[in-house]
């Protein structure tokens, strides 16, 4: 028995579980987040007698006597100091880890109300972001320490001015930092069951018998389901129905994330207990690994249409003439890793029957279309029979496009017909969801005797894992951005994507073009040597700019502002002659003559614009974009404009949030649907056109991958980066300077936080990050991915180039994902050019960073 104090209220319990999960489920206090459960993120942090500790690592019998507190039991003053530093800043991204961050920052300040930012950093030592970069974080902790020393009021910011260009808070800010905000796994419902998955022991086994009758016969398991209860099309997958809801008896297993099997049970340690207890016959078959090896012809066959999942070649002009006649070669071979996402929030799902029949499904989903799609396919029933509504969302990064928990709850709810929760725990979520391809890539890169890059060769060797899920494009797009934006007319780029028995490789940051820009770039460095240009040089001299053609063929548009991006950097570059630089293109929007369409409608209700769109807010913001596009096209100011939960149900199909693509996509869409508001409010007030409604659609029109045009347009738009890395004496991180050409900032703090994410982001990928596995076993846990924490980010200084004068979403171009594509090159260059040691795999090894292996 223990007794103990949260939030000023006595609590007597004698509870076995830890701190984490008593508040949760036992006291309904949602702020402390369920990030790892093995005290590596800081997500659950909580003070224990005025600490700063995480909730995770205490025993509900060691605390007794003691006083917790959370974001829940803070002075409403700390609240209103906390939630607006935070907001001001920029420093709220996805907010699942934000909560965390306000305790540390509570922990501090009580003993510390003048930090230093050294001891900020220190103070943070414990606390996970993967979205921000740490940088706004820290400056909203500095912020509000003056305010509470100083006894400063807190702004009024409802007359806050919305236009396009302005700096203005998220509107979501306060009630992520505060713990206000709801994820899936905060949501509970009456008679709400608990959901969990029965896995194989091994990547590759033979399914010769289930025998669930030990779990079914368990306390509070209601249902155990096989893949025989699958009511309707068991494989799903974004293009390739190759990934199947459960695998059969008679099957083969593909990867250690396969399920087997479904239990349904009263809580969600009944749920793993049953699953347990399930007896699994299965034969081991040996895994298949190595995606070189999965090309011979005696391989055993891990599709029905054997190992080769996609093929993508990309020819223009003689190459082979080129490098023949060059007076400069470079041949070399990379390999980067497979990676993890690392979004703070694990997968969740809640699927709610409802009294007409349908299905009410909750996630934190990069398309909540995507997912509904998926679940009536699983279950067989028309669209109009499930309803998919999304949370927020504590994360993405191209990681929470599959279907993952989402079809496993309805199905469970469907069969039972009570609400179903599923939520993973974080060494689940590393097992299951597809990770960041792992690739091989042989280049040749052929110069003039002046530097002009005259031809690129390669061949990128893609291992996709046990299913396609967006392989085939995220092969294509690191093909179409192989030789970088430069003035290159020879080119001839194939790829070969494999099926292996890994972890699926899937959408994330980057898509491809993280992989083959280390490669590019880093022969374009060791190129400049050899030509005895410096590194600067030799990328102005073949960068493209207006009116040029890209490698793919298409002819850059005049808001191409690469070479400003190398000249914002030329005068540190020209200093610091040891600095390590990389270029880097990335497309805005799917692209190739592919559908892809931005939906918005706009509904007048309750005296205010209301926006609808299912387009999905990961943590880059989109809410506040299309507030400002609509405010800016309008008129309406601050507290007239909202913007609605994606819902299927009411919100028009906006496309995934991928491919950098919402900002322009439906951000022009929202623009335009503005435009017409703006003529009604010409003769009425906001209030005369209640219910009324203006919904427009922005399509970009492309051509298909290999057209045979001269020139095809393969993308609408295009955004471009120069990043630059210095080291200090110890080579160590010293500066990371990141000039980004985004056609117009919207909003610059989140841009500039975008930015700052990123860059960390592709730091770790460049020098810490790797997902090691041993016969597709996963090795990794979250405390050892390598992830960056506040103490190893160095200064980050964000150049923010503005050139665009196209009218289409007022010039703005995509952001989230070129921001982490050139910075891993960009510190191989650094250490090249510290230590002469030409680097070719990642993540890098000889630095002050690398980390001992095993």
């Amino acid at each position: 028995m223990s007794t103990l104090q949260v939030n000023g209220r006595e609590i007597v319990t004698s509870k076995d579980m830890n701190l984490l999960e008593f508040l949760r489920e036992e006291l309904n206090i949602t702020s402390v987040k369920n990030g790892c459960s093995e005290g590596a993120c800081g997500s659950c942090m909580v003070l224990i007698d005025g600490k700063a500790s995480r909730a995770c690592l205490f025993k509900m019998d060691k605390l007794d006597g003691k006083k917790v507190v959370t974001v829940e039991g803070l002075s409403p003053r700390e609240k209103e100091v906390f939630g607006w530093s935070y907001a001001e800043a920029g420093a709220v991204q996805c907010g699942f880890c934000m909560p965390g961050m306000v305790i540390s920052t509570k922990g501090l300040l009580d003993v510390n109300p003048d930090p230093k930012p050294e001891e900020i950093t220190k103070a943070l030592a414990q606390n996970m972001c993967r979205c921000t970069g740490y940088v706004k974080i820290e400056k909203a902790v500095l912020n509000a320490a003056r305010m509470l020393r100083e006894g400063t009021p807190v702004p009024d910011d409802s007359s806050m001015a919305l236009a396009v260009g302005e700096r203005i808070c998220r509107t979501d800010a306060r009630d992520k930092a505060l713990g206000t905000g709801l994820y899936v796994d905060d949501m509970k419902r009456p008679g709400m069951l608990h959901g969990a998955v029965l896995r194989p022991p091994k990547a590759r086994v033979l399914v010769k018998g289930i025998d669930a009758a030990e779990a079914l016969a368990m306390p509070g398991v209601k249902a155990v389901l096989t893949a025989a209860d699958v009511p309707g099309e068991r494989h799903q997958g974004h293009i390739i129905h190759d990934w199947p809801a459960m695998i059969a008896v008679g099957e083969a297993t593909r990867y250690v994330g396969d399920a087997i099997a479904l239990v349904a049970a009263e809580t969600r340690a009944k749920a793993k207990a049953a699953v347990a207890a399930i007896k699994l016959d299965y034969e081991e078959l040996p895994a298949l690994t190595d995606p070189r090896r999965a090309l011979d012809e005696d391989a055993p066959k891990l599709h029905p249409k054997g190992n080769l999942l996609a093929k993508t070649v990309l020819r223009r002009g003689d190459p082979d003439k080129a490098i023949a006649e060059a007076a400069h070669l470079i041949v070399k071979t990379f390999t980067t890793p497979e990676t993890e996402h690392a979004f703070m929030e694990p997968e969740s799902a809640l699927a709610v029957p409802e009294a007409d029949g349908t299905l009410t499904v909750y996630t934190g989903t990069q398309s909540i279309y995507d997912d509904h799609k998926g679940i009536i396919g699983v279950l067989g029933v028309g669209p109009e029979r499930v309803k998919v509504i999304s949370a927020y969302v504590g994360g993405g990064f191209g990681g929470k496009e599959d279907l993952i928990v989402q079809h496993h709850a309805a199905l469970l709810a469907n069969h039972l017909k009570v609400p179903v929760k599923v939520t993973l725990g974080r060494q689940e979520s590393l097992k299951v969801h597809p990770k960041r391809h792992a690739f091989e890539m042989e280049y040749t890169v052929a110069a003039d005797a002046q530097g002009r890059i005259t031809a690129v060769k390669a061949h990128l060797l893609e291992d996709t894992g046990a299913y396609a899920s967006l392989g085939g494009p995220v092969l294509q797009r690191a093909c179409t951005h192989a030789a970088g934006p430069y003035k290159i007319p020879n080119v001839d780029i194939v790829g070969t994507g494999v099926y292996t028995n890994n972890p699926p490789g899937g959408a994330f940051r980057g898509f491809g073009v993280t992989q083959s820009c280390f490669a590019m770039e880093s022969c374009i460095t060791l190129l400049a040597r050899e030509v005895g240009l410096t590194p600067w040089e030799i990328r102005w001299l073949n960068a493209v700019e207006p009116g040029d053609v890209l490698p793919n063929g298409q002819i850059v548009d005049a808001g191409t502002a690469l070479k400003e991006t190398l000249l914002a950097v030329k005068d540190l570059c020209e200093r610091r002659p040891d600095a390590g630089i990389a270029c880097a293109m990335k497309n805005a929007g799917i692209g190739v003559g592919l559908s892809d369409v931005g939906r918005v409608r706009i509904r007048v209700q309750d005296g205010q614009a209301v926006i609808y769109t299912s387009a999905a807010c990961i943590g880059q913001g989109l809410a506040s974009v299309l507030m400002q596009f609509v405010a800016n096209a309008s008129g309406l100011s601050w507290g007239q404009i909202r913007v609605a939960t994606p819902d299927t149900s009411n919100s028009p199909n906006g496309g995934t949030t991928t491919a950098s693509r919402q900002t322009v996509f439906n951000g022009e869409a929202a623009r335009l649907a503005a435009q017409d508001l703006k003529l009604d409010l010409a003769g009425h007030t906001l209030e005369q056109l209640e219910g009324r409604e203006y919904y427009r659609e922005y399509s970009g029109v492309t051509d298909p991958f290999a057209s045979d045009k001269p020139n095809p347009v393969s993308h609408v738009a295009y955004s471009y980066a120069t990043q630059v890395v210095l080291l200090d004496a110890a080579g160590r991180l010293e500066k990371v300077v990141a000039a980004h050409d985004i056609g117009r900032a919207i909003n610059p703090t989140q841009v500039e936080g975008q930015i700052e994410g990123g860059v960390v982001m592709g730091l770790g990928y460049a020098l810490t990050e790797d997902f090691p596995l041993k016969d597709g076993e996963v090795m990794a846990k979250y405390g050892t991915l390598g992830l960056f924490k506040a103490a190893n980010v160095p200064p980050i200084e964000s150049i923010i180039v503005e050139k665009n004068a196209d009218p289409l979403a007022y010039g703005a171009k995509g952001l989230g994902e070129i921001t982490t594509i050139p910075t891993a090159p960009a510190v191989a260059g650094a250490y090249f050019h510290r230590d002469g040691v030409f680097r070719v795999d990642l993540p890098l090894a000889g630095t002050p960073y690398t980390r001992k292996k095993g």
